[in-house]
């Protein structure tokens, strides 16, 4: 984010790359301020506090989430594989980009229960939708047959546990890089096309 960008956003953006590279109990407000170049006073000013803090940079990686969703799920045609393999490429091209992104996915696992259950209603209109729409597409045939809600669970665990499982993907010889994330993505679309062909 540029330097003429608010400093609230600024502040957030800041947040999501220290938070996601070191872990939010280890970063502390000072250094955030650093980061940005303000005072923490200018921090506290925006954000009461740092689960306050916390939250907003959740907002903001949840709005990011649903519109990269909801502009893959516009630009696949009317396939429910293509439009599938369209949700894994955008969700994993912010990661690729910037791959603090899943250290907060990291971090994300051990929030307190207030924030884990707030996270938890900001994405579930996201969760409702996919597990309508394969519920759907089953029905119709277009989908192999399964339980819907089952089978949007085992992609979001599948997304989370390259954050929170590194050390056993890299046992098999996987790296966190880019070169890395991108051949995770492709096998990830691989077995799911597999998985939920008709």
């Amino acid at each position: 984010m540029s330097s003429v960008a608010p400093t609230r956003d600024r502040i957030i953006d800041a947040s999501v790359d220290l938070f996601g590279a070191r872990g939010v109990d280890a970063v502390s407000l000072d250094e955030i301020a650093r980061d940005v170049g303000v005072r923490k006073q200018t921090v506290l000013y925006w954000f009461d506090s740092k689960d306050v803090l916390v939250d907003a940079v959740l907002d903001a990686v949840a709005a990011e989430l649903f519109v990269v969703i909801d502009a893959a799920v516009r630009a696949a045609p009317d396939d429910p594989l293509e439009r599938i393999d369209a949700i894994v490429r955008a969700v994993f091209r912010p990661a690729v980009r910037r791959p603090a992104l899943l250290g907060l996915f990291r971090e994300v696992s051990r929030l307190d229960v207030g924030q884990a259950d707030r996270l938890r209603r900001r994405i579930q209109p996201l969760v409702d939708r996919a597990v309508d729409y394969l519920a759907g597409e089953m029905s119709s045939g277009r989908l192999r047959v399964g339980d819907p809600g089952l089978v949007a669970a085992l992609g979001y665990a599948t997304l989370t546990g390259i954050a929170t499982e590194p050390e056993a993907l890299r046992a098999v010889g996987w790296s966190a890089a880019a070169a890395g994330l991108r051949r995770l993505r492709d096998e990830l679309r691989s077995f799911l096309r597999s998985a939920l062909a008709p």
